[in-house]
C-alpha cells in the first residue's frame, strides 16, 4: 500500500487529503473561503493567500488525524504547483516543501486540472479503469476538453478562448442579482424557469474546433436584460418568474455547447468513455445532459464524485500517487505557476 499525502491551495479552498492506492480516501479535509470572498463577488488574491496561512497547518493536522495516520506512515507528499492564483499556490508548496525536508519523503509536484481530469478514477475499484477517454473538465477558471489514456498520459484537445464555463455562470448571476458563487445560484433559480424561453447563443466556433467561448453569451444576457448596448437599469423591472427563465436558458445555452463539444471530441478521438471534472461538473443538469448523451451513443459515462468536483486535496494525492510510482519527483526548489502546461505525456 502507497500512501499519499496531498495539499491544495490553488484559489479559495484550503484543503488536505490522504489517499492510499491513487483511489481510496482515507480523509479529505476542505476549509472553504466562500464566506470571505461572497461580499467581493469573486475570489481576492490577497485575501485567499492570507486564509491559507492562517487554516493550512490545522487543514493538515485535520486530515492526518481523521486518516488515523502519523506523518511517518506518508510516502510520498503531493501538491498543487500549477494553474492557480501564485501567492495562493506559493503557500501550498512552501508548507509541502518543508515537510519533504523536515520527514525526507519525496516530493510530488500536481497540475491542478490534470487532477481534475483524473479525478473521476478516483473510488474505482483496483484494477477498474475509464481510460481511454474524453474528459471534460469545467470549472470557474478552465473549460478544457482533453484525452485521457492513462493518469501519467494527458493530451490536451480544446480550451477556452475566453471566458471559462464558470466565470460566465458567476458573471450571468452577478447580472441577474444573484449570489456568489453563481453557478450553485444560477442551478437553484433555474430550476423554476423555461430553458426554451430565450435562444441565447450557442458559441461553436469553426466546424471541428474544441476550443470554447463564453463570452459572447454573457453579453447576450447583459443586453437582454438592460437593452442592447446598456449594462444597467434593466434588472428591476424584471419579475422573479423572468430571472429564472434567463437563468434556465442560460444555463441550457451553456450545457448545450459543452455536451456537443465533448461528443465531437469523443469522435475525433474515436474513444467509448466520457469522464466529467471540475467544479462546474457539479451542476446536475450537466450531468443529467452529459450522461444522456453519451447513453444515446453506447458510451460509458463517469463523473467525479460531488466531494471531488470542487477543489480538493484528495485528487492531488490520487494523481500524485501515480506521479510517485512512476518515479517523477520534484526537488526542493520547487516554484509555483500561474499557468503551465495541461498535458502531461508520458
Amino acid at each position: 500500500m502507497t500512501t499519499i499525502l496531498g495539499i491544495e491551495t490553488s484559489c479559495d479552498e484550503t484543503a488536505a487529503a490522504v489517499v492510499d492506492d491513487g483511489t481510496d480516501v482515507r480523509s479529505n479535509i476542505v476549509a472553504s473561503q466562500v464566506d470571505l470572498h461572497r461580499k467581493y463577488g469573486g475570489v481576492v488574491p490577497e485575501i485567499a493567500s492570507r486564509a491559507h496561512i492562517e487554516r493550512l497547518d490545522s487543514v493538515i493536522e485535520e486530515a492526518l488525524g481523521a486518516a488515523d495516520c502519523e506523518l511517518d506512515q506518508i510516502d510520498a507528499i503531493a501538491v498543487t504547483n500549477r494553474p492557480g492564483l501564485v501567492g495562493a499556490l506559493l503557500i501550498g508548496v512552501t508548507a509541502a516543501k518543508t515537510l519533504s525536508w523536515v520527514t525526507g519523503k519525496p516530493l510530488v509536484a500536481v497540475d491542478h486540472i490534470e487532477a481534475h481530469a483524473n479525478s473521476a478514477a478516483i473510488g474505482m475499484s483496483h484494477g477498474e479503469t475509464p481510460w481511454p477517454a474524453v474528459a471534460l473538465i469545467v470549472s470557474g477558471g478552465h473549460t478544457s476538453l482533453f484525452r485521457v489514456d492513462d493518469p501519467l498520459s494527458i493530451k490536451l484537445l480544446g480550451a477556452t478562448t475566453d471566458d471559462a464555463a464558470g466565470e460566465a455562470f458567476d458573471k450571468v448571476a452577478a447580472i441577474l442579482g444573484l449570489s456568489y458563487p453563481g453557478g450553485p445560484a444560477i442551478e437553484r433559480v433555474a430550476s423554476s424557469g423555461d430553458a426554451t424561453k430565450i435562444d441565447f447563443p450557442r458559441t461553436m466556433l469553426s466546424q471541428e474546433s474544441l476550443d470554447f467561448s463564453f463570452s459572447g453569451i454573457k453579453t447576450a444576457v447583459l443586453y437582454h436584460v438592460h437593452g442592447q448596448g446598456k449594462t444597467t437599469g434593466g434588472l428591476a423591472k424584471l419579475s422573479e418568474q423572468e430571472i429564472a427563465d434567463i437563468a434556465a436558458s442560460f444555463q441550457q445555452a451553456v450545457i448545450d455547447v459543452l455536451v456537443r463539444k465533448t461528443m465531437l471530441a469523443v469522435a475525433q478521438v474515436r474513444v467509448s468513455s466520457v469522464v466529467l471534472g471540475g467544479g462546474v461538473a457539479a451542476n446536475g443538469t450537466l450531468r443529467r445532459a452529459l450522461e444522456s448523451a453519451c447513453r444515446e451513443r453506447a458510451l460509458s459515462f463517469r463523473a467525479a464524485d460531488l466531494q471531488y468536483c470542487t477543489d480538493n486535496a484528495a485528487m492531488i494525492a490520487a494523481l500524485g500517487y501515480h506521479l510517485h510510482t512512476a518515479g517523477r519527483h520534484a526537488d526542493l526548489d520547487l516554484d509555483a505557476f500561474p499557468t503551465g502546461s495541461l498535458v502531461t505525456d508520458g
